[in-house]
């Protein structure tokens, strides 16, 4: 079965005006929509085909042979997981829970959020911040181009896509803005918090 690309679950203005909707629109409906395509491509008729993109994700990961799967995959699974993190009017309180294992691990939420735009603002050139679980604890980690938490078994809880075709239309070079709008913004906590395990 191919891959397809989700609809976003929100119109491609609602994250305006921190996202605008230009760039939701060429984010997802081009630079993701590339993604699924070259995915789909390169796995006909390979050991992947067929198989789930968690599975794809994790198999391919640090194979070179495999490069180009791994990154498109990487990209996909990264992506969904970024849309799904967002919604209109984002930002704001989190969720007891959720807030309260912020706060074990960081300290305060500030501390968090200061981790979170550093992790995402020191990832030099493409790629991702992350808040994950690691080993039962909450943990803000960044990885370069596709690798995500998935491949280095920790749970991903929220994701922000710090390639430039991100937020180049909207904030240029200021990636500080960015991702402090995103956190700020952007995220649907609720979601986040959902993403614990249980």
């Amino acid at each position: 079965m191919a891959f397809e690309l989700p609809a976003l679950p929100y119109s491609a203005d609602a994250l305006a005006p921190y996202m605008s909707a230009n760039t939701v629109r060429l984010h997802h409906g081009k630079h993701h929509q590339k993604y699924v395509d070259t995915l789909n491509d390169l796995v006909k008729d390979t050991e992947y085909a067929g198989k789930s993109l968690d599975a794809v994700v994790v198999g391919s990961f640090g194979k070179s042979a495999h490069r180009g799967i791994f990154n498109n995959a990487g990209q996909h699974w990264n992506h969904i997981l970024f849309w799904q993190c967002m919604r209109r009017k984002g930002g704001g309180a989190m969720p007891s829970e959720l807030e309260s294992r912020v706060v074990d691990s960081f300290g305060s939420v500030d501390a968090f959020k200061a981790a979170f735009i550093n992790a995402g603002v020191t990832q030099f050139g493409s790629g991702w911040a992350w808040l994950v679980v690691d080993k039962g604890k909450l943990a803000v980690t960044n990885t370069a181009n596709a690798e995500n938490p998935l491949v280095h078994d920790q749970v991903a809880l929220l994701g922000c896509d710090v390639w430039e075709h991100a937020y180049y239309l909207d904030y240029q070079n200021r990636r500080p803005d960015y991702v402090k709008a995103f956190l700020d913004h952007m995220v649907d906590w609720e979601y986040v918090a959902s993403r614990l395990p249980g």
